[in-house]
């Protein structure tokens, strides 16, 4: 978290052109269809929108061995693609966020982090095979000219049709239809990217192996981990169960279970001493905790709670349906910490709510608010010309929210001279294994992460199995400081 204002309007027209993807799937053959897209089109979109990823995306990251990582399997994916006359200019973006995606002209992209949970070369290549199959099928584009076509139908429903139901239904049924291309254009971008990945000679089955990564990933960060919640049917890519299993019966298409490279070693001698997590611009979550470096501050959420550091904001979570939001504001300009509060920026604030207070040593100020069926706890605690702020949010209040706000904001501290030096960032370490080594072991060297969390971090990062011994002489990826 960087304090700093990011435009939603310039992330809107991203949405339209990003394909951002969860991995691949389909073997069936599937041919593109022409837009009728001047040819220059895709490559201007594509110059003119790659600044503003990267900005949103903290930036480009630079490590050798991850340039050296996804540099080895371009050109063998290139050759072997539906369009091998098609250029394309790979960045690694600066983000812990595990996500590739694709612009118009072959502008392609890939996360540090997704290259953190890939375990050979293989996976990348099924990514990267992925995003370029989005570039030759031109689905940036075809998105983009069906996502104005909804709007215009949605915008004329609205207007023309009286009845409000049915212009209700009407619109969910445009909405359905969207999701569903969108779903298809990521079968479609399987379907290719599977077989440019087993013709360039990778391992088919890398798809799945990395589909069950990030699926298992995402149930971890989860704060209620036994419930993966109900699917969403607008959701632009399909459930993970039929992607997965898509993935499966493709690659077995192509041939039994060992054929094609998959290059373990290599791989994460590469990204060895790759950052791990967040950028020590953003701050630090470790644990329960975050604390930021630079700006000397720190706070702890209750147990329960699952932390994520973004660059506009910490955000939180846990099971009982609570969310934080952590970020600051200039107030500089504002007398007291009561008169930011009731400066306009809470919407539905209790006014009488308003209580100023001192947070360990530091000017503070509470509120609360409720708003269209939420309830919402407000701190704001001062120091300079900064206001860090709190905001708890839920629909069902109880006593655990209040206890929760008033622990959470109890905690906000800031750090010694002592602490902020101690403060380094987490990285990939890769070692091999001795004899006898087991991932119960191997996980106790994990740092930034609880130690009822290790196993299954550890777990998760290397795909191993948690209760097997690990064969002696195997590469594993280890988080530390």
């Amino acid at each position: 978290m960087r304090f700093r204002l990011i435009r939603a309007a310039g992330a809107l027209a991203l949405s339209f052109l990003l394909a951002s993807c969860q991995i691949l799937g389909d073997g069936t053959s599937v041919g593109t269809v022409s837009t009728g897209v001047r040819p220059s089109l895709t490559s201007d979109i594509g110059a003119r929108e790659h600044p503003r990823v990267v900005a949103t995306y903290g930036g480009v990251y630079k490590d050798p061995g991850a340039v050296r990582a996804v540099a080895s399997v371009v050109g063998r994916l290139v050759a072997a693609s539906e369009d091998p006359s098609q250029s394309y200019q790979i960045t690694i973006l600066n983000s812990p966020a595990i996500n590739a995606f694709a612009l118009p002209g072959g502008y392609l992209y890939v996360t540090r982090g997704l290259l953190a949970l890939a375990n050979d070369t293989s996976e990348v290549a099924a990514v990267l095979a992925h995003e370029m199959a989005h570039v030759t099928a031109n689905h940036a584009i075809k998105r983009q000219q069906r996502a104005e076509a909804k709007q215009l139908a949605d915008r004329i429903l609205n207007d023309v049709v009286q009845d409000s139901e049915e212009a209700r239904k009407a619109i969910i049924s445009s909405q359905l239809s969207f999701a569903r291309f969108s779903q298809v254009q990521e079968l479609e971008a399987d379907a290719i990217g599977v077989k440019t990945l087993a013709r360039a000679g990778f391992d088919p089955y890398a798809a799945a192996r990395f589909l069950r990564s990030m699926a298992a990933y995402a149930q971890y960060q989860s704060a209620d981990a036994s419930s993966p919640g109900a699917p969403d049917f607008l959701s632009s890519h399909p459930s993970t169960p039929e992607r997965l299993q898509i993935a499966v019966k493709s690659a077995r298409q192509i041939g039994a279970p060992g054929i094609g490279e998959r290059d373990r070693d290599r791989y994460l001698t590469q990204i060895n001493g790759m950052l791990y997590g967040d950028d020590p611009l953003e701050g630090f979550v470790r644990g329960r905790s975050f604390l930021h470096k630079a700006l000397g501050i720190g706070f702890t959420v209750p147990p329960g709670y699952i932390l994520e550091n973004s660059t506009e904001a910490v955000l939180a979570s846990n099971g009982d349906g609570t969310a934080i939001r952590f970020d600051g504001a200039d107030v500089s300009s504002f007398p007291s910490l009561v008169d930011y509060m009731k400066s306009g920026w809470i919407n539905g604030l209790l006014p009488e709510s308003v209580r100023e207070t001192t947070i360990n040593g530091l000017p503070g100020v509470t509120g609360a608010a409720i708003t269209q069926g939420w309830s919402f706890r407000i701190a704001v605690v001062r120091i300079g010309r900064t206001g860090y702020r709190f905001i708890f949010a839920s629909r069902s209040p109880n006593q655990r929210f209040d206890t929760d706000f008033r622990a959470t904001v109890d905690s906000f501290r800031q750090l010694t001279p002592t602490e902020r030096a101690r403060l380094q960032s987490l990285r990939i370490k890769v070692v091999k294994t001795d004899p006898g080594d087991t991932p119960r072991k191997l996980a106790v060297g994990m740092s930034g992460v609880e130690p009822s969390r290790r196993l299954q971090f550890f777990s998760i990062l290397n795909d191993l199995d948690p209760n097997k011994p690990i064969p002696e002489g195997t590469a594993v990826k280890l988080v530390v400081e």
